[in-house]
């Protein structure tokens, strides 16, 4: 049996289809932006603001230099050398809300890491900003004698133990003021070499380390354990701070910023103010690294969003290490040039590349 329509139904099931998209549209909306209130267990790396080590910053109310040196003639560039940060969103005390993480998720110039991954449990978040401020002035010490090295102007150092971490291998052997030594009965004067050390030494077998204690040398044993985090490496969970006897004084300006990353653009930051020629040339160069007294530059995390910190504040070249090259395929930003560098040597002489406009090393695939 047919049943006969008086009206055509059409019109009438659109509207409430029509009804019905709307109401599901908004409940989505609904949704979406009640779940942007809760926080979400991750954290977000975003490219941060750039510094020139050549020019000047503001402290407080007042801008001064960034590198002052003083007890040494120095000159003036007329370029800059822009050491480049990264700014991370949240930590585990102050998480961000899932429509960020969603937006970062979709955004080729963020990074969303697990809180956990960026910060290790057993870690606080003020411990977190200890550890990074101690990098940072070991850096800058670091780089000084880099520097220094590369000039040829010679120096004497030692380092100091500031903290030994709760629950670390040291807690109780090490104690603050301790003078490192000697660690396995082989002399260590610099960070970098004590943590090679520290490494060489390996997690199964406890390693000797000598310290200046009250005026007098105690031998201590530490067994190293492998450190939390996604590059795990053995550690003996304490901050040190390399102290060095320069002979000339060098004062660094910077605020707010931490880790040991922008060891490389001090280094050649101190080596163009102390250097006759003009390196850079009116150029602007951005780079990254870290640095040890000898000049060997480290890998360093966040090299994708410091290349575009980079080229966001005017650079055309970027100094990356050489063991980042595989981070830096594929993700150079249109507009810079990439060149890898693995000494304090090997900058300075990329900076003579480009002052000839000749052809500068490239990354290349393994």
């Amino acid at each position: 049996m047919t049943i006969f329509e008086t009206e055509d139904p059409s019109d009438h099931v659109q509207r409430r289809s029509r009804v019905a998209g709307w109401l599901m549209l908004s409940f989505t909306l609904v949704i979406v932006l009640g779940l942007s209130f809760f926080p979400a267990p991750y954290v977000i790396d975003n490219p941060g603001p750039t510094y020139d080590t050549l020019g000047a910053v503001t402290v407080g109310e007042e801008d001064m230099d960034l590198i002052v040196i003083s007890g040494n003639q120095t000159y003036e560039s007329s370029g800059s050398l822009l050491l480049t940060t990264v700014t991370r969103s949240g930590n585990p005390e102050s998480l961000p809300g899932w429509f960020d993480v969603m937006q970062g998720w979709f955004d080729p110039t963020r990074t969303v890491i697990p809180v956990d991954v960026a910060y290790p449990p057993g870690i606080t978040v003020e411990q977190n900003r200890e550890a990074a401020a101690i990098e940072m002035e070991n850096s800058q010490q670091e780089a000084v004698a880099a520097a220094l090295e590369y000039l040829g102007i010679p120096y004497t150092s030692r380092m100091v133990v500031s903290q030994a971490l709760e629950g670390g291998p040291s807690e109780g052997v090490l104690m603050p003021g301790d003078v490192i030594v000697a660690a396995n009965q082989l002399p260590v004067e610099t960070v970098s070499r004590f943590r090679e050390m520290i490494a060489d030494s390996g997690v199964v077998t406890p390693m000797t380390v000598t310290v200046e204690r009250d005026g007098a040398l105690v031998d201590v044993e530490i067994l190293p354990r492998m450190s939390e985090g996604p590059e795990r490496v053995p550690m003996v969970g304490i901050l040190v701070s390399g102290t060095y006897d320069f002979p000339l004084e060098v004062d660094i300006a910077l605020e707010n910023v931490g880790g040991p990353s922008a060891g490389l653009m001090f280094a050649l930051g101190i080596v163009e103010k102390l250097t006759v020629e003009d390196l850079t040339n009116g150029r602007v160069v951005a780079g990254t690294g870290t640095i040890d007294a000898q000049g060997s530059i480290g890998p360093i995390g966040g090299i994708r969003h410091k290349m575009q910190g980079a080229l966001n504040d005017g650079a055309t070249w970027f100094l990356a290490p050489i063991d980042n090259c595989a981070d830096v395929l594929g993700h150079i930003p249109e507009g810079l040039s990439v060149t890898p560098v693995a000494s304090l040597a090997d900058a300075v002489e990329a900076l003579e590349l480009i002052h000839e406009g000749a052809a500068l090393p490239v990354c290349e695939t393994p």
